[in-house]
């Protein structure tokens, strides 16, 4: 099962951090620009041709440290095809190098369109009697709001190919409340109940770590309802965003973790991708800077969980 493979993956590199792969140009050196830029011309493919040499010089120096990449779709699908091609290149690169691969899609929708969306990016796209893989991702983020007729189709794939899913819950971002706090007649909030049902989903996918492959995002930035849904939901592992610069730190994104430090994974996207410009570092030394605040992170979380995950 897919959450299995990641949670092997933290618990050898003691890490529960994913590195969010969410490139915009400017946070590109230069030189990675203007090279594409030379081969390329100031066009789509330009900037496909920069975010897939930028990634993957991340890629390099991030797989011996954390267990996960995130690649979130809008800043590829902003580019075209030539976008959609990085995307497809960079999650290739990344499995390639060993590390586990959290497509951010926030796909959602019911029948035979979710049906190509789960082929797209979980199963395989069926070409007359031959199926390939397309993006070939490890996990998916969805929006549950249209019901189990969205979700489904997304089980299927998942136990046929060893995938899993993350199903937005309670989201980092400040409007979020707006719905998600809404409470039904009998005091049920409506993360709560998306909560039940990500338990009820996972109940065809198991883990051998107790975890099912359906999973919740949770965001740091929200500890209370974190801690009350890590004690509500014992077998729906957490994708927790908003750490960083989205304002979350390691003690509120602690109550996301089990009493082994497992649970949980908890995502960073600009404090890596930007480290090099936040410190000064050369342009050149983008991927070191990368890297050095991945360690950072990873050791302030393990730290906060008593130095060992897995014991």
């Amino acid at each position: 099962m897919s959450f299995d493979r990641l949670i092997e993956k933290i618990i050898e590199k003691q890490n529960p951090s994913v590195a969010g792969l969410d490139p915009k140009l400017s946070y590109i050196p230069s030189f990675i620009r203007e090279e594409a830029y030379r081969r390329c011309g100031k066009t789509p493919e330009g900037a496909a041709e920069a975010i897939l040499a930028y990634n993957k010089g991340l890629i390099d120096a991030l797989s011996p440290i954390v267990p996960a990449v995130k690649p979130q779709c809008a800043y590829y699908e902003a580019y075209g095809w030539q976008g959609m091609r990085a995307l497809q290149e960079t999650i290739a690169y990344a499995r390639e190098k060993g590390l586990f691969v959290i497509t951010d899609g926030k796909r959602n929708d019911i029948g035979t369109t979710m049906e190509a969306y789960s082929a797209a990016h979980l199963g395989r796209a069926e070409v007359e009697e031959e199926a390939f893989p397309a993006f070939d991702g490890d996990a998916l983020t969805v929006n549950g709001y249209l019901g189990s007729d969205g979700i489904r189709p997304l089980l299927k794939d998942c136990e046929a190919y060893g995938k899993g899913i993350f199903v937005l819950v309670k989201t980092s971002n400040p409007s979020s409340g707006e719905l998600q706090n809404l409470q039904f007649e009998g005091g049920e909030t409506l993360y709560a109940t998306m909560g039940r049902l990500c338990e009820q989903w996972g109940e065809t996918l198991p883990g051998r770590y107790g975890y099912s492959g359906v999973g919740a995002v949770v965001g740091a930035t929200y500890p209370e309802q974190l801690l009350e849904l890590r004690h509500s939901l014992s077998r729906t592992f957490f994708l927790v965003p908003g750490y960083g610069a989205q304002g979350g730190g390691a003690r509120d994104v602690l109550p996301g973790f089990d009493a082994k430090g497992l649970g949980a994974v908890i995502n960073a996207s600009r404090s890596i991708l930007c480290a090099w410009q936040k410190t000064g570092a050369k342009e050149e030394d983008y991927a070191l800077a990368a890297a050095q605040e991945a360690r950072r992170m990873r050791d302030e979380l393990v730290a906060g969980l008593g130095g060992r995950i897995g014991a």
